[in-house]
């Protein structure tokens, strides 16, 4: 029956994402998820990328964003297998919107860090020896504006949140402490604020600490490494964020990162398989944050 309202569905408002469908069709998620990876006369197309994360939750800790159902949800388009040339244009449609919104996401969060820079009494020496980096959703054009409760407060926010590092090279404690103090309060503003509702998350470190992360020894390093090496450039000196990137290159990063990489997507190519003939009501624990992950966050270190 549901197979049937599917096509229906599609026949008469052409491809549709994961979330579109549901809003149709009151379905189970997962359900949903199944008929169109399975049904002959439907297809489906995923816009965007997989990217690494890393989560206490998962054996291995090493996982695909966005999950599988997130991913269905967002970034997937279902047509008609007859009509190709629509599922096309949906899917460019999509992928021009996620493009659009991880633009103006990266030009807000710069626009609040120079905000706050500017704002300071030592926001010379702030610009010479700091660097401020994006990383998460946004760094891989990826964000998106579905609300989601904030972890801390369950305030509704907007989307994606603002992944911000920011790494110091002599600074005195006294500015990094202003600076710290300055973009904490700015986050609070922006998350309460109603004509806002974004979420800042950050983290100040200096160079030396970086350094010591990127040995990759443990979980805590291990995140603060995959973060650095994703963070794209968003204000301040850029020959430190040149010499950060220098850093992640000369310990191997890049390579141990991908390696975890193509373990996680291996376990998700597993656990889709095993998904998709799924019957038992109980799924395992570690296919359940495959499947479905309602925070997408990371720990900052």
């Amino acid at each position: 029956m549901t197979v049937h309202r599917l096509t229906e569905l599609l026949e008469r408002c052409g491809p549709l994402t994961g979330k579109e469908i549901r809003e149709h069709i009151p379905a189970d998620i997962f359900d949903l998820w199944r008929y169109c990876n399975t049904c002959p006369n439907l297809i489906h197309k995923t816009v965007g990328s997989r990217y690494l994360r890393l989560d206490r939750n998962v054996e291995g800790f090493a996982r695909l964003s966005p999950s599988i159902l997130r991913e269905f949800c967002n970034y997937t388009a279902v047509g008609l297998s007859d009509r190709p040339e629509a599922l096309d244009a949906r899917v460019r449609q999509i992928h021009q919107e996620i493009i659009r919104i991880s633009g103006k996401k990266q030009e807000l969060a710069r626009g609040i860090i120079s905000g706050i820079v500017d704002s300071q009494q030592d926001s010379g020496l702030i610009r010479e020896n700091a660097c401020f980096l994006i990383a998460g959703d946004v760094a891989y054009q990826m964000a998106h504006l579905e609300p989601r409760p904030e972890s801390s407060t369950g305030e509704f926010v907007n989307g994606s949140d603002l992944d911000i590092v920011v790494v110091v090279r002599g600074l005195p404690d006294t500015i990094v402490e202003r600076l710290d103090t300055a973009i904490y309060d700015r986050k609070y503003f922006l998350m309460r604020n109603p004509g806002h509702r974004e979420e800042i998350d950050y983290v100040i470190k200096d160079l030396a600490k970086v350094r010591a992360q990127l040995d990759f020894l443990d979980f805590k390093s291990v995140v603060a490494s995959k973060v650095l090496e994703e963070g794209l450039f968003l204000y301040g000196n850029h020959d430190l964020f040149r010499e950060i990137k220098d850093l992640i290159k000369e310990k191997g990063i890049p390579l141990k990162l991908a390696a975890l990489s193509e373990i996680a997507a291996q376990k998700r190519e597993n656990a889709r398989l095993e998904l998709l003939t799924f019957s038992d009501s109980v799924l395992d624990e570690n296919l359940r944050h495959l499947l479905f992950t309602t925070e997408e966050q990371e720990e900052f270190y």
